[in-house]
């Protein structure tokens, strides 16, 4: 059976008090509209509509490149009137999964067992159901004395006796295509909202002798919407939770998940030890056996095997193995570092590469540079890289030993196993095996102390 899915996400969302579409804002570093596509593509469905309206071009965004369907609900009229701006794109599929964009919980496992129950009862319509110990703001399922199915009652329409029903609708349902258009055409708006509510066809399928089904689950975090800020750090809360719980168990180590905070799809390989207080974020990558932490935060980045870093900074950029970092070392965009390489306490690198085996062990600026292999930088080093309106590059080639408090003025080479005296500014390149030297002469007065001067 030809099967589609419509995500509605046209609303403002705006209990979120903010500038931009409700859809948009982060679970675990991923908009919330790209965890319910990524749902429903893990659950089998490729051909995928998006029903967006308010801001609707920072949502497209989103999908460049990716073969997702698009349409317009230009007034938000309800779900009902949301649905069917997607007519065009699905009428000629066999059947929906109809499912909000603000479900960031949402797992393929649930929808999975929503399209099998509505295939295999062949229903017209299949609801997904929870039951909650606190249904307020939800939809309730009305059913007969029977248990068959009646009708959904949103909470503003609904009566106290209804309101005590625990079983809610979670907005997420199957349809068999043309049966649920011809419903949606004689929708009414007469209800204390004024909207067309998409719930509303159950009970006209129904009274059209359509078969509707009612699965219900144990889906309370899969169903939860959000609709403000406290929400979504629940939701938050939850997501990080199941990465970690899934990171612990395919063999990474966490001293305190609860301190610990992953981003959504970051591969960490195994015995590797994330300490207490890290962030691990974006497009980031984290080989097998490293030590990570305690108080790091690494963003898009590429850290091999058998890397230790401790309390540092690190933001795109890449690592080789076997690397050792801080703590409190800082490395800037497009920092690389070849294998084996140590970089000490206060260490900023920007933008240069790191040979292998090389040294800067603390208190240095490597900026704009490419180190060899085996190079040692000491104390205090400083690539003098900007000039107040260009960046010119530092070249330290193979075995060069830089003196501590050395200032490299750029553009500048130093050849391969040079050295640079402690304390030199560096402003012309160094042949190779030479001693760079720029020293004043040093002067001793005798008698400061007692004050008489020569």
């Amino acid at each position: 059976m030809n099967c589609s899915a419509v995500i509605l996400a046209a609303g403002k969302g705006v209990r979120m008090h903010s500038n931009y579409p409700k859809v948009v804002h982060r679970v675990a570093g991923t908009p919330m509209i790209v965890h319910v596509v990524n749902a429903v593509t893990e659950a089998g469905i490729e051909k995928i509509t998006l029903v967006v309206g308010h801001q609707q071009e920072l949502i497209k965004a989103l999908f460049v490149g990716q073969e997702v369907n698009f349409a317009n609900q230009a007034e938000q009229l309800g779900t009902g009137h949301a649905l069917l701006q997607a007519r065009d794109i699905v009428q000629d599929d066999d059947m929906i999964l109809v499912t909000a964009g603000d479900t960031p919980l949402l797992q393929a496992q649930t929808l999975e067992a929503l399209i099998k129950h509505h295939q295999q009862s062949q229903a017209t319509a299949t609801i997904l159901s929870t039951r909650l110990n606190n249904p307020s703001g939800y939809g309730r399922i009305v059913r007969n004395e029977n248990g068959v199915f009646l009708r959904i009652v949103e909470e503003k329409d609904a009566t106290p006796d209804e309101k005590r029903i625990n079983e809610i609708n979670s907005g997420m349902y199957c349809f068999q295509v043309k049966e649920a258009f011809k419903a949606l055409s004689a929708l009414s708006s007469g209800n204390a909202q004024g909207e067309y509510y998409l719930t509303d066809i159950l009970e006209i399928l129904r009274q059209d002798r359509q078969r509707v089904e009612v699965l219900c689950l144990d889906a309370k975090e899969d169903i939860y919407g959000i609709n403000n800020r406290e929400q979504l750090a629940w939701a938050e809360k939850i997501m990080r939770q199941r990465i970690n719980q899934e990171l612990m168990l395919s063999g990474v180590t966490m001293i305190d998940p609860d301190s610990t905070y992953i981003d959504a799809g970051i591969k960490i390989g195994m015995d590797t030890t994330i300490y207490p207080s890290c962030i691990i974020e974006g497009n980031s990558r984290i080989g097998e056996g490293c030590e990570i932490g305690p108080g790091t935060r690494i963003s898009d980045s590429i850290i091999g095997n058998h890397v230790s870093i401790e309390n540092s900074r690190i933001k795109e950029a890449r690592v080789g193995d076997n690397c050792t970092i801080g703590p409190y070392a800082y490395l800037r965009p497009q920092a690389v570092l070849e294998t084996g390489v140590k970089v000490g306490d206060f260490v900023e690198i920007k933008k240069s590469t790191i040979g292998a085996g090389s040294k800067i062990p603390h208190l240095s600026y490597i900026g704009d540079a490419k180190l060899g292999q085996g190079v040692n930088v000491g104390a205090g080093t400083i690539t003098c890289n900007y000039d107040g309106k260009n960046k010119w590059p530092t070249l330290l080639e193979d075995g060069v030993f830089i003196g501590s408090n050395t200032n490299l003025v750029a553009p500048v080479r130093i050849g391969a196993h040079a050295v640079t005296g402690a304390g030199s500014t560096i402003t012309k390149d160094v042949p190779p095996q030479a001693l760079g030297l720029e020293r004043a002469e040093q002067k001793n007065i005798l008698d400061w102390k007692s004050g008489k001067r020569d």
